[in-house]
Formats: structure tokens, sequence, C-alpha cells
């Protein structure tokens, strides 16, 4: 049982990561940031606000990393990344083999090398990595996953999943559609959610896919549709739109022969139609812990690591296929285990 707060550094400072704060200043019995590792003046800046709502004085901060974790050794116990996609791998393994604990934005790394070697890493290190995917975090895609790995409601017969999200305009002349930076556009951000959870609920590896990408005159990708195949031989569709109306939504509905699983990326909800019955029904839950309460529940060891890196190597290992294939118009793409 946790005692004392955990010691933090909070390294990025923008948006997604204020946002984060604000949940984590509430509890500061449990929560300490101790120091911020952002080279942006403008987003330091930023977090005067959300500390002094908290009644707190605004932690210092030290751009460089590696001094950062130089100068508090010893004086930290875990960190939360929440950077442009191209600093994860690095920052994330520099963090681990100066002995501490981190939660990493998704999606976790660029491509499926990094992900191996940032798995060796966390092997070497013994320290704890958790990915910040919302749907392998989620009771309810862990409660699907049971669900269709007990064998209750049939074999995967297929799996249908759409997002969709004005992304294009919001990120427009953001670093998120820098592709030597983002890594890739709307299928790799928001999109990302989508290629963790259907892979959580499927339960096996894709051995083949599909797939197209459509930059819509941006400079990464804003429509993405792809359809693949499971190692089972059940087929999956992904339909990611980010040039729309202004909403923020998503859709995943997985059919076995006994039964329709329908939940969202990120595992806001979850309900099912068994063979016989005319709607879905729900399935209720209790509120859904903040992720960094997640990870400092796996951190002592109070539940297990629903999303590790092995989680972020599954994805690339996708994404990689995704963007082959799409290089190539749509040329079928085998995806070795």
């Amino acid at each position: 049982m946790q005692t004392s707060p955990t010691r933090i550094a909070m390294i990025g400072c923008g948006g997604m990561a204020r946002t984060h704060l604000r949940q984590m200043l509430e509890l500061p019995e449990k929560n300490q940031v101790v120091v911020v590792s952002e080279p942006s003046p403008q987003a330091y800046a930023a977090l005067e606000p959300v500390f002094e709502k908290a009644g707190l004085a605004t932690p210092p901060n030290q751009p460089d990393l590696v001094r950062m974790l130089d100068e508090y050794s010893g004086k930290i116990d875990a960190v939360f990344i929440v950077t442009p996609h191209i600093f994860h791998y690095e920052q994330a393994r520099q963090c681990l083999e100066a002995g501490l604990d981190v939660l990493l934005e998704k999606p976790m790394v660029m491509n499926t090398q990094e992900a191996t070697d940032l798995i060796a890493a966390r092997d070497r290190t013994k320290r704890h990595l958790v990915v910040a995917f919302n749907g392998s975090l989620s009771p309810r895609i862990r409660a699907a996953s049971a669900l269709l790995r007990s064998g209750e409601i049939g074999p995967i017969q297929s799996i249908a999943a759409a997002v969709w999200q004005d992304w294009g305009k919001q990120t427009h002349g953001l670093w998120r559609q820098v592709p030597a930076i983002a890594g890739g556009g709307f299928m790799f951000d928001t999109g990302a959610h989508m290629l963790n959870s259907v892979c959580d609920l499927a339960g096996e590896d894709f051995v083949e896919v599909a797939a197209w990408l459509d930059n819509k005159s941006r400079p990464v990708d804003i429509i993405g549709v792809v359809m693949g195949r499971l190692a089972s031989g059940a087929f999956v569709t992904l339909h990611a739109c980010g040039e729309t109306i202004h909403t923020w939504s998503s859709d995943v509905k997985v059919f076995c022969t006994g039964a329709i699983i329908h939940t969202d990326v990120w595992g806001k909800y979850l309900e099912i139609q068994r063979d016989g019955e005319d709607v879905f029904t729900p399935i209720e839950f209790t509120d859904l812990p903040s992720v960094w309460d997640q990870f400092l529940s796996m951190r002592a060891g109070e539940i297990p690591n629903s999303s590790p890196p092995e989680v972020g190597l599954r994805m690339a290992k996708l994404w990689d296929a995704i963007q082959e294939s799409a290089r190539q118009n749509g040329r079928s793409v085998t995806i070795k285990s």
C-alpha cells in the first residue's frame, strides 16, 4: 500500500500532458510532481495556471532530459512521457536505464525495431513500462476480450471498426502533421486507439493486410481503410476518417457465432446482443480510474499490467504492414510472427 506520494517527472507539458496533470494533481497525497522536462517556454508557462488551481507551486523545468535524469537521480520514482511520437523510444529507454518506471503515451514507438529494442531495455533494467492505451487499460475492453477468449459466445467471424474526428483541421500546422515527427497521420494518432483495441479484442495476430491511405492534400494520411485477416481466418475492417464534421467518436463490433459485442476504441462502453435477443444489453462497470492511477496500481503490484510494451510491439507490426501495403496501392502484405 502506498504511504507516501510517488515522486514524478513529467516529460512534455503540451495540451495532453496538462489534461493528465489536472487529474493527477487532484490527489496530492499520491502524486508529487518534482520536475518537468519541456523545451518549449510557452508550454512550460502554460503549466502555471494548472498548478495554481491545485494550490501548488509550478515545479522547475530542466529542458535537457539527460541533465534532468542526472540532476534528479534518487529524487524521482517514475516518469510520464507525453511528447511527440518521434521522441518516445529514446526518452523511454533513457528513463528505464536511469532506474525509473515509465508510463508512455501512445503510440509507443514509431516502428517494429524500436518496439523490440524498448522491450529489451525493459527486460534489461527490470523496470515497469506501461503504454497509455485507453483500450488496453479499460476494464470494458479487458472484459470483452476475456469473454471472447472463453468460448462462451463462439469463435470470432469478423470485426468491423471505425474512428472519426475533424482531426485534419484541428491539427493543421502542428507537429502531428509533420511526417518525420509524427510517424503517420490520423490512423497513427487517434486511429492508434482503434488499431490497439481491435488487436486486444481479436486476441490473435494479424497475418495479412491490405491498406489504402489518403492524405487529402495534407502532409500526412487523413483517411485510411484497412482489410485484414487474422491467424484464425477471421476478417477485420478498419476505417479511419480524420476529415469530417466537428465530432470525435468510434464504433467497434465483433461478430461471433453466438453473439455480437459492441464497444468503442477507448473502452468507454460495452454491450452485447446474444443469439435470440432483439437488442443490445449494456454491461455496466464502475467509473474507470485515470491512466495514471492505473499505472500506480500496476507499479504497486495491485493489478497486472494490461498494457505492457508487447502491446506496443503488436501495434507497431500492424502499422508497419499498413504503411507497406499503402505504398503499394493496397497490395496484400503478410505479417511475419
